[in-house]
């Protein structure tokens, strides 16, 4: 986990183990999050009627940490399941496919040179599974938008990380996330980057994908 040669919050590169568990093929899609805003009626997304953003399969965008986490607990309750938001770990595992060493989820050739690139994500996220998984089948990893994850923050907790499951420290101010967006210069992100914003924030290039235990 982690990049020897990336930004200070990436180092150390370490060793981690996680126990088993799923990760959701495609990120939540406004399709999906629909039937818990009817089932609920919780706050729309600011971007909810917005041409740009509410396709059905696209990802649902302009969602908090805390809505993402308010969706899981919807789903639980509805499937008798306990679906939840991944781990860094879990999504940094998931990402990689199985290869340790590239740095992106496909491997390492550069963003630019991806199938239709320059053509990509000029107004808003793409509908999800458009283009090729990565080795475990999962789409999206490192692109779109970016995506919340369990844990709090702190641009120093590798040095102290446990081997372990790691779930992030106990309390900060801001909550992790993973991926690329389609805002960005960059639009594809390298598996070990990681960023993070206040858990309420409600940004129209974050949404969320679920995870569970094996």
């Amino acid at each position: 986990m982690g990049c020897g040669d990336g930004r200070d919050d990436e180092k150390p590169r370490h060793r981690v183990w996680v126990n088993a568990f799923r990760l959701a093929t495609y990120q939540t899609t406004n399709e999906e999050y629909s039937r818990f805003l009817e089932a609920t009626r919780h706050p729309q997304p600011v971007s909810w009627d917005d041409l740009e953003f509410n396709h059905p399969k696209q990802p649902v965008v302009a969602v908090s940490w805390l809505d993402a986490v308010t969706y899981c607990d919807w789903l639980n309750l509805a499937c008798a399941k306990h679906y939840r938001l991944p781990t860094e770990a879990e999504w940094e595992r998931a990402a990689r496919g199985g290869v340790e060493n590239f740095p992106y989820p496909w491997g390492d050739c550069p963003p630019e040179e991806l199938p239709e690139y320059a053509n990509r994500w000029k107004t808003g996220p793409e509908p999800v599974g458009l283009y090729s998984p990565n080795a475990y089948g999962l789409y999206n990893l490192g692109d779109n938008v970016h995506e919340w994850c369990s844990d709090w923050y702190d641009a120093g907790y590798y040095a102290c990380s446990p081997e372990h499951n790691p779930k992030g420290p106990a309390m900060a101010s801001r909550r992790a996330s993973r991926g690329g967006s389609w805002r960005h210069h960059i639009k594809v992100t390298r598996t070990a980057a990681r960023s993070s914003i206040p858990p309420e924030f409600k940004y129209a290039d974050y949404g969320f994908r679920i995870a569970a235990g094996a």
